[in-house]
């Protein structure tokens, strides 16, 4: 079949075929002996060789990258056969130790009441967290709500970046006068206030402006202007 003879009919007939063609060559057989070919055939048979053809060569780029890779572990395998027990069952336990501290390490800490993680990766005391006062919350509406944990962290944020945005985007100057103040309406009261009072203590130079009459009194610049209106100068 490989060679496109017929191989169907009965057992003599195949006989028969078998026994024409010993000690000949394909070109020497009578074309009656040859099976018709089916249309299309061929050219399956072409594509399927090229298929294989292409993984064959797939498979051998691969082994060619992975030459380095398979030597090694040749090598590897080979070694490891020849230790004794001994050097056996000590690189198994150093092995089962890296294991371990690998997990160590990837481990997530157990941490229900949600505490600060310390330098270690763990979370800190609980009466560490209670000294410093984490466990206290405040809030800050001009910071946008954000939430402080502990005093010390809330007085340090009157300094930092994100208050003094609030009170820009407030149009209050971020001093010392607004210190402890986290709601907006009494940082807009307390700004109104320090207003005023920076108006009052304006110097005014009809009334703190002084001028001396004819008579060497000292008197301020509207009652000097007045006394000049009525000629009494």
């Amino acid at each position: 079949m490989a060679l496109g003879l017929k191989c169907g009919g009965t057992l003599e007939e195949r006989a028969r075929r078998l026994f024409a063609t010993k000690g000949k060559n394909l070109e020497d057989l009578e074309p009656s002996m040859f099976a018709k070919s089916k249309p299309g055939k061929s050219g399956k048979t072409n594509e399927r060789q090229k298929e294989v053809s292409a993984l064959e060569a797939q498979v051998y780029r691969l082994a060619e990258l992975l030459g380095e890779q398979r030597a090694a572990t040749r090598d590897n395998v080979q070694r490891k056969q020849a230790r004794t027990d001994g050097e056996r069952e000590e690189s198994d336990d150093e092995h089962i130790s890296d294991n371990d501290s690998d997990d160590d390490e990837n481990d997530i800490p157990y941490n229900p009441k949600n505490l600060p993680l310390g330098w270690d990766g763990k979370p800190i005391p609980y009466w560490l967290y209670k000294l410093h006062g984490l466990n206290i919350s405040y809030s800050c509406e001009i910071c946008g709500n954000y939430t402080y944990r502990g005093p010390k962290a809330f007085q340090r944020h009157f300094a930092e970046w994100r208050h003094a945005h609030g009170m820009r985007c407030l149009g209050i100057p971020n001093t010392a006068h607004f210190a402890n103040v986290t709601l907006i309406e009494d940082a807009i009261a307390l700004w109104q206030k320090i207003k005023s009072g920076k108006e009052n203590e304006r110097w005014r130079a009809e009334m703190e402006e002084e001028f001396e009459d004819s008579t060497g009194n000292v008197v301020n610049k509207r009652i000097y202007d007045d006394l000049k209106r009525q000629g009494l100068l």
